[in-house]
């Protein structure tokens, strides 16, 4: 038996992608898991996976750039699940551009979601976890965060939230509390779809031409970047703090 089975996580921007199959996986792993996502009705499909496994998890819809609405989330799931110990922030959005065209709104909103964001909800978390004398916070990075042609906004995002993590572990390491980032590589999401689209590239043929670049000769799926954030989250993980992980099949830095 997990000795982790009575732990709540949280997943922000769970009702697809990455998100969407770390709350599965944490699931899994016996945790009870809060689905958060802009769109609470989005988050239902997630949240019926991990019901229809036996596993126990609700749907909440959150602006994780907004204070009061993450306040009102994180006090939801404390009510309905029990005081969150593991938070995985992996909200995010892409507004992509080059540099001259980019416009304020472009910056804002990708600087708000990533890195408000996750300021936001691991403030409002980490008094759970301080409490409990137990938290494992995962933000997700990537490896846009060394810099890519017409993410400067992203990858400014990104790099800063490496930056974020390593200053919580800091902070919160004598509570018990460790601080980790998972920065994927190219993964197979609505997000690279996009990015495909965005250059005028068949998603196909846009993860083809990827994949060669890539040491393992593959893109990567949701569920290799669950594999990495079980992991953090886990007791094993426990002397593991401050630690930015590339998942990207091949070595990036």
């Amino acid at each position: 038996m997990s000795t982790t089975e009575q732990r709540v996580a949280i997943v922000t921007g769970a009702a697809r992608g990455i998100g969407a199959a770390t709350a599965v996986r944490l699931a899994a792993e016996g945790r009870a898991v809060a689905v958060l996502d802009l769109d609470e009705a989005a988050c239902k499909e997630t949240v019926g996976k991990i019901t229809a496994a036996g596993g126990k998890a609700v749907a909440i819809g959150c602006d994780v750039s907004d204070s009061d609405q993450v306040a009102a989330a994180v006090e939801r799931v404390a009510a309905e699940l029990g005081a969150p110990t593991v938070l995985v922030n992996n909200a995010g959005v892409l507004r992509d551009n080059l540099l001259f065209k980019m416009s304020d709104s472009d910056w804002d909103t990708v600087m708000n979601v990533h890195l408000r964001g996750a300021f936001l909800m691991s403030r409002a978390c980490q008094k759970h976890m301080v409490d409990a004398k137990f938290g494992r916070i995962v933000n997700l990075s990537s490896s846009s965060a060394l810099g890519n042609r017409g993410q400067v906004n992203y990858s400014a995002a990104k790099a800063g939230l490496q930056g974020f993590t390593k200053t919580l572990a800091i902070e919160l390491g004598k509570f018990g509390v460790t601080a980790n980032a998972v920065a994927p590589g190219f993964i197979a999401t609505d997000m690279t779809a996009a990015t495909a689209a965005r250059v005028g590239m068949d998603f196909d043929d846009f993860k083809t031409a990827a994949a060669t670049q890539i040491p393992v000769q593959r893109v990567g799926n949701p569920d290799d970047i669950a594999n990495a954030i079980a992991f953090f989250t886990g007791d094993a993980a426990g002397f593991v703090s401050g630690q930015v992980l590339y998942v990207a099949g091949g070595p990036l830095c």
